[in-house]
Formats: C-alpha cells, structure tokens, sequence
C-alpha cells in the first residue's frame, strides 16, 4: 500500500490512538529528515514523547537515528570528530519513505532509503507493530533490517567509536519528554543512569510523572546491544549499534534490531514489569 510520503499515519489500540507516525521531508537537513512516532501517549493519554526540543531540536520521538553512516550523519546536529569535537558539517543523509507493504490501524511494514549524496547507502525494512498489554499497558514493536545495496561494506559508527566516551548513540531512540523532575531508570540488577548506561540488560525502565517505559531487546542480537541512557541533562534512551567497535555491513548483508517498548501509566514495580516484557516479546 502506498501513501504520500508527508501523510502522518496513527496508529490505534484498544480502539484509542496512541502513536502518529510521521513522514514528514520538509524538516530542514541539519535535522536529518527521517520517519518517527510523535505523539505517542499511554492508554491514558499521557505523552511520552518529545519532537524538537529546545535542547536538542534533531531528536524527533521515536525512531531511528544514525550519527555515522560512512561518515555521514543520519542522528542530525553536530558531528563527532576525531581530536576536534562536535563540529557543523554538511554531512547530513535523509531516510526516505519509499513504500508501505502494509498500513493498518496498529502497525506498518515500510521500506526506506537511507540516502547522503544522492547515493543510496542502506535500504531498510521497518516494521512497526501495537499490541495492548493491559488496560493500562501497550506495547510498541519496532523491529528495522538495514541491508547495504551496494558493491561495497558500509559501516555504522558513533561518537564513541570517534572518540568520544560514554556516547554510543545511533539505532533505535526514544526521546522521552522533559519535566520538572528527572525521570528514574532501572534494569532487574541496577539503578540510575550512571549505574545503567552502556551496559546492556534485557530490559531496563524509565519513569516519569504518571508514565512508564520499559525497553526490551526482542532478539539475542539487539539484547547484546547496551544501552545509551540520559535522564540527567535530558530523558532519552537508545539501543546502541556501535558501542565499542564500527558496525560492517558487508556488501548484500542485512543488520537487523528489534526492540518492544512497554507503555504504561503509573509506576510499575519489578514483577509487573518482567511479566509486562515478557507478554509484549512473546505477542
């Protein structure tokens, strides 16, 4: 099924819209043009996302970003680089929606092209799927294949594998909205950002004022991936695809990350949450 690339599509559970998901191309190219879910709420109409903040206006919802694609940055902003820092670059590379294979009213099978300089560099299969949990939980299956077209390995980098540490963002992010507290984030073994960020978990859970999110990798792959987490200068969480080394993708190769979001209202407790995960992983 194909739809215009700039028409929003929203998506239902439970007979309530919980997620609209954008294919907006006008967003300016420092932004990194790309597809995400904004808003997103929980069952009770809560938000749990924030698009252009003033913090960081590249960071739209819920998505997939890329600072270091073969050097060109599909995260939006700034660019890490080697012994000189986040610099302006003209660098930046749009995910172009090409095509639905399918469109329902709780979920969608899409194809990308991930484009910098007018060359396809990776083409992607995203699959986005809602499922209710409970009457106060959903869940949102993300699951996105990048396979590299070309005759040549494409590699997937970040700031961390350019020199900067603790800053292995790029995959799957979700950016979460900023209140007058700092959300709390624990996994089962360990609590705050310094105690959970880059290091990976089956599951790990951010809280807000009303709202939880619990974040699962669904596959052994994406659960080997540690996480990138903020809640101290901004509420984000991120499945890292390159942590500690540059990520290959040999030439007809496909990478593929799938991550479940559990979205909750109120503060879930330790046993609520595994069995919340486990329910979304299995559905």
């Amino acid at each position: 099924m194909n739809r215009l690339a700039a028409a929003p599509l929203t998506l239902h559970c439970a007979g309530r819209p919980v997620a609209r998901y954008e294919m907006r191309a006008d967003l300016g190219r420092r932004r990194s043009p790309r597809p995400f879910l904004h808003p997103v709420t929980t069952l009770a109409g809560i938000p749990v996302t924030e698009c252009g903040p003033a913090d960081h206006p590249h960071h739209l919802g819920v998505g997939v970003a890329v600072p270091d694609v073969d050097g060109h940055n599909f995260w939006g902003g700034r660019t890490y680089v080697r012994d000189q820092g986040p610099t302006e670059l003209d660098n930046h590379g749009e995910q172009r929606h090409r095509e639905f294979k399918l469109c329902d009213p709780d979920g969608c099978v899409e194809d990308l092209d991930w484009i910098a300089d007018t060359r396809v560099l990776l083409r992607e299969r995203r699959t986005v799927a809602v499922t209710r949990l409970a009457d106060d939980a959903w869940a949102l299956d993300l699951t996105f294949a990048l396979t590299n077209p070309g005759r040549e390995p494409v590699t997937v980098g970040s700031p961390a594998t350019n020199g900067r540490p603790g800053a292995a963002y790029g995959g799957f992010f979700w950016r979460a909205p900023k209140e007058g507290a700092a959300p709390s984030v624990r996994t089962a073994d360990a609590e705050g950002e310094d105690a959970v960020h880059g290091r990976p978990a089956d599951w790990l859970a951010l809280t807000g004022d009303g709202w939880t999110l619990v974040f699962a990798g669904a596959t052994a792959e994406t659960r080997r991936d540690p996480w990138f987490v903020r809640t101290a200068e901004y509420p984000g969480v991120g499945s890292s695809l390159a942590a500690r080394e540059r990520l290959a993708i040999a030439p007809g190769d496909t990478a593929v990350r799938r991550v479940v979001t559990v979205v909750a209202d109120g503060r879930l407790d330790r046993e609520r949450i595994t069995a919340l995960v486990r329910k979304a992983v299995s559905a």
